[in-house]
């Protein structure tokens, strides 16, 4: 008997690519077009067949309002579908999967097409609002004489713009940046450098090793005409060692910190659509899924120690589902730093954690090394914020296939002090 379930049909991504590089001429909304483009056309799908379009962005372009609907349009879907964008940090993508879960639940449509979509090379740098105000007197000058003196108030220092990336990656509650808060963890739970490098290497090892098998996930995105088309992740360093990650200076506590960019997330390009739809109407369209969303929980936890977001997502999700860690085959736990997914270990076989943080009277148990972001993470692949939670899945449900294995748990940590945990299983 064929129930309502969510169900997630096939999925495409483009590479991801370290900010600044390869992919950096392509928009938000560009990058967003060419997956929804590439996944109608793999799938055959009859655009006129979707009900809704919802992708995640954290960094929404200004030229693209609801940039979701920009990526549609330009795809070919109809303009009478509706397409709107989400915004939940690092989780904006796992929110438009189950959001997608929430209106097929309310009867509000059955065939989504949802994911993320990323340029972090376009995040724009700001001026201050002081600045702005100059600007205004300027284009408000009625005569030569006051658009000279409105020019004559200007300073050097209004032209110091504020960098809208990192203003993005700090939070304004707690006022760290996302590294600072990483650099808390490892403080707190005695994560040495040595231990984040080794699973920094270990990342790019795995992700180097997956290269074939990720090659499945993505489509070819031209820059133009003439140009060659990109179709590889560019973070990826098959001679990455120990001896290049420990020449790395710190970033975040330049004086005794153990966070650098080589055991940190990249600043990434990329954007991934998935389509999902009730597994009755995917029988309907003649659709073998992948696999199902069989349950998932968001958590808060405190902003200064926003990367423990997934232990306490992961503990929700199993009060809600029954599921826990021994349940999962595949376990993908989003790299944002590698002391922050230490951390997250540490806590999740800790059962003073579980009584202290998650108000439990045991752990929620080990996560074995060999079912751990088997085919890397976020350190060699990078992490495009509002696209990697649709990456994680797609990557998750297309291992499962492969080992012809059951379920998979996947979850991140969110900026502002949140989890996300989403369980999977294959069809």
């Amino acid at each position: 008997m064929k129930t309502n379930r969510l169900v997630i049909v096939d999925g495409v991504r483009t590479p991801f690519c370290k900010a600044g590089t390869d992919l950096a001429p392509l928009a938000a909304d560009e990058l967003g077009r060419i997956v929804v483009n590439a996944l109608v056309t793999r799938l055959g799908l009859d655009p006129a067949q979707v009900d809704e379009v919802i992708f995640g962005c954290v960094a929404q372009p200004a030229d693209a309002a609801n940039v979701t609907r920009v990526i549609a349009l330009r795809a070919g879907i109809p303009e009478s579908v509706p397409a709107f964008t989400v915004q939940r940090n690092c989780a904006s993508s796992c929110e438009a999967i189950t959001l997608a879960q929430e209106k097929l639940q309310a009867g509000r449509g059955s065939v989504f097409i949802v994911g993320g979509t990323e340029s972090m090379s376009n995040i724009p740098l700001l001026f201050k609002q002081t600045t702005a105000q100059k600007f205004n007197r300027v284009s408000r000058a009625k005569s030569l004489g006051q658009r000279l003196a409105a020019f004559a108030s200007f300073r050097p220092s209004d032209f110091r713009p504020r960098i809208g990336l990192l203003l993005g990656l700090s939070d304004p509650v707690c006022g760290m940046n996302m590294g600072e808060t990483a650099e808390l963890l490892a403080r707190e739970f005695a994560i040495t450098r040595d231990a984040q490098d080794a699973f920094a290497l270990e990342s790019h090892q795995r992700a180097v090793a997956a290269q074939d098998r990720l090659a499945e996930e993505i489509c070819p995105a031209f820059l133009t005409v003439k140009a060659a088309a990109v179709t590889k992740d560019n973070g990826p360093r098959e001679h990455q060692s120990i001896a290049a990650l420990t020449k790395l200076k710190t970033v975040f506590d330049r004086r005794t910190g153990t966070v650098t960019p080589g055991n940190a997330s990249q600043v990434t390009d990329g954007a991934v659509a998935l389509l999902v739809t009730s597994e009755e109407r995917a029988a309907q369209l003649g659709f073998t899924p992948l696999g199902a969303l069989t349950g998932y929980a968001y958590a808060g936890c405190d902003p200064a120690r926003m990367g423990m977001g997934p232990a306490f997502a992961m503990a929700r999700v199993e009060e809600e589902s029954g599921l826990g860690l021994a349940d999962a085959d595949l376990i993908e736990v989003n790299e944002a730093f590698a002391a922050q997914t230490l951390a997250v270990l540490k806590c999740a076989e800790s059962d003073a954690f579980a009584r202290e943080a998650l108000d439990r009277d045991h752990s929620l148990g080990a996560i074995p090394k060999e079912k751990l972001n088997v085919n890397g993470g976020a350190i060699a692949l990078g992490h495009p914020v509002g696209a990697s939670g649709a990456r994680l899945v797609l990557t998750s449900l297309k291992e499962l296939h492969r080992r012809k294995a059951r379920r998979a748990l996947v979850t991140l940590c969110v900026g502002g002090g949140q989890g996300a945990a989403l369980w999977l299983e294959r069809m």
